[in-house]
Formats: C-alpha cells, structure tokens, sequence
C-alpha cells in the first residue's frame, strides 16, 4: 500500500496541549474552592456539583448520539468543567430537578445547538445560570446557610448596594477566607486565587482577561466611593473584589477560550467592558450583582473585538 503524505500550513510545532488536559486543570483549579464551599456551606455542595456534573455530561452524550448521530465528545472533559462552573453558580440548597435543567439549558443550548466546544458563542455554564435565574428567581436567590455574620443573612452585596457606608464594618479577612454567604463558587476568595495561579502556571489562561476586569472594578468602585468620603474610597473596591461571582467570573469564566477574544489587546478591551459592566449592574441596576450579564454580553461582543483586533501580518 503506497503511502500517503498529507501536507499542512506551518508551523509544525506541537506543544503537547489538547482539550482534555487543559479541561482537567481547570477542574484541578476550582477543587479548592470546592473543598472551601463544602466546609462553609454544608455537603448539599457536593450533592449539587455531582447533580450538575453528571446531567451536563449524560445530556452532551445523547445529544451526540441520538441528535447529531457523531461520536461522544464527553471525553474531552468540557461537559465536567461546564457542571462544576454551572454547579458554582448555584445556591447550595437548590432543587435537584433544577439543576437538571440548568444543565440541559447549558448544554443543550449552550453549546451542543450551536456545534459543541469551540462553536458556542456565549458561555455554556453562564447561559444556563441566566436561563435558572429568570426561571426560578425564588429558589435561585435562597440563601439559606448557618454563616453567622449579621450582614450574610442573604448576602451582604444588597445591603452594601443601598448602603455603602456599611462596607467599613465588615470583616474583609473572612470574606477573603470564606465566611460569608451566596452561591457555592463565591465562597473563599483565597482558594479561587490559589486556583487562577495554577491556571495561569501551567499556561491554561493569561493575566490579560482576570487582571483587567478586577482592575477596572476597582478603579470604578474608588471613584464611587471618593463620592461617600473617609474609608469608604479604600474600602469598596476590595469589597466588590471579593464579593459576589466577580474572582469566580474574572478567572474562570470570562477565560473561556470560545467566548473570549484571541488576541492580548482584545483581552484587555473585553476584560474593562466587563469589569465597567458588571459595576453599572451593581452600583445602579435592579440587580445586585452583575457578573454573568458582564460576561454574556461581552460574550456577545467578541467577534467584533476579534476584527477590531487582529494582529499584524508576518512582513507587513
């Protein structure tokens, strides 16, 4: 049998990477935060990231095979990351039945309507989160745990919107370790760091997008709080960085590699629309946090950014 030379565009070069291996750090990045949320909130943590795990991966399976009629692509591992992410976008004591469709939502529309990975334009996890949070306003806003802080009965970023002057009373040394309220993957703001560090050591993601989104939230936020005076100017950023979905979506969500821009100009110009965004959303919106919309709508905008953003051809 003659054989055959199939002939390529350079370069050449393989770096070892491929999907299944960057999937499996990021999901070897958010085992921290895991193991933070299950301490502080209970074992309904683990009970609902193996809900939204096992629907998303058993949802991309039939998809696949009875739908599109191809090979299973759950081996590649994106089906886990996309549980996990939807999983930490949820409140620990959710309905099982909810999760479930908060899966198939991510899945299901996500990603497999528009091809599977690397075909979707908005991101899987945050799409079904939306889809649950104007479906089940109630139960997604049930924030019923035993944290013991007076201001994390819900969680403290209502109080701190109608009242920022209050933010100088909260204790910012158990925010940042985990002691405090919300959904799963906003709790331990430490172990999220310590996740995106590893991520960003083995290469999986860039400083561009994370640094970017946290920086201009933070900027926002002290010029808002210059407008109240005393501590609150120093104070407000830091609250904002460690409050809400902002260390969770600025690191591993708004990274995505289908739903974010190629290059490290578009990054950065992606990364300020969502950190500007998500602080508009949360200092003067009807809804006290603003992350997910930030992120999907930036999502949006990607293509554009991509165009506006290409890099300069080799000998132009």
């Amino acid at each position: 049998m003659a054989t055959r030379l199939f002939a390529a565009p350079s370069p050449h070069l393989h770096g070892g990477e491929n999907t299944r291996r960057i999937m499996g750090d990021v999901v070897l990045a958010l085992l921290p935060a895991l193991a933070v949320s299950t301490y502080v909130l209970g074992w309904s943590v683990l009970t609902t990231t193996a809900i939204a795990v096992a629907g998303c991966v058993a949802f991309e399976y039939l998809i696949c095979r009875f739908l599109l009629k191809r090979a299973s692509t759950i081996g590649d591992l994106s089906a886990v990351v996309t549980g996990v992410l939807l999983a930490f976008n949820l409140p620990a004591g959710i309905p099982w039945w909810i999760v479930l469709i908060g899966s198939l939502v991510a899945i299901g529309i996500g990603k497999m309507t528009f091809g599977g990975l690397g075909c979707n334009p908005f991101n899987p996890a945050l799409t079904g989160r939306i889809f649950l949070l104007i479906a089940y306003p109630v139960q997604m806003t049930d924030w019923t745990t035993n944290v013991p802080d007076t201001l994390s009965g819900s969680t403290i970023l209502p109080t701190i919107k109608y009242q920022p002057e209050l933010v100088s009373k909260l204790d910012f040394m158990q925010m940042f370790g985990g002691n405090m309220n919300g959904s799963m993957g906003e709790i331990g703001a430490l172990a999220l760091i310590l996740g995106g560090l590893y991520l960003l050591w083995r290469r999986v993601i860039s400083w561009h997008i994370p640094v970017s989104i946290l920086a201009t939230m933070a900027i926002f936020a002290a010029i808002v709080g210059a407008g109240y005076g005393g501590s609150v100017v120093y104070e407000l950023p830091l609250f904002h960085l460690l409050a809400g979905g902002a260390l969770l979506g600025a690191i591993f969500m708004a990274t995505d590699y289908s739903t974010s821009p190629m290059t490290h100009k578009g990054m950065i110009i992606y990364g300020v629309g969502i950190g500007i965004i998500t602080m508009v959303i949360r200092l003067w919106g009807a809804y006290p946090e603003g992350m997910s919309f930030a992120i999907f709508i930036m999502n949006a905008v990607t293509p554009l950014i991509n165009k506006y953003c290409r890099p300069k051809r080799f000998g132009c």
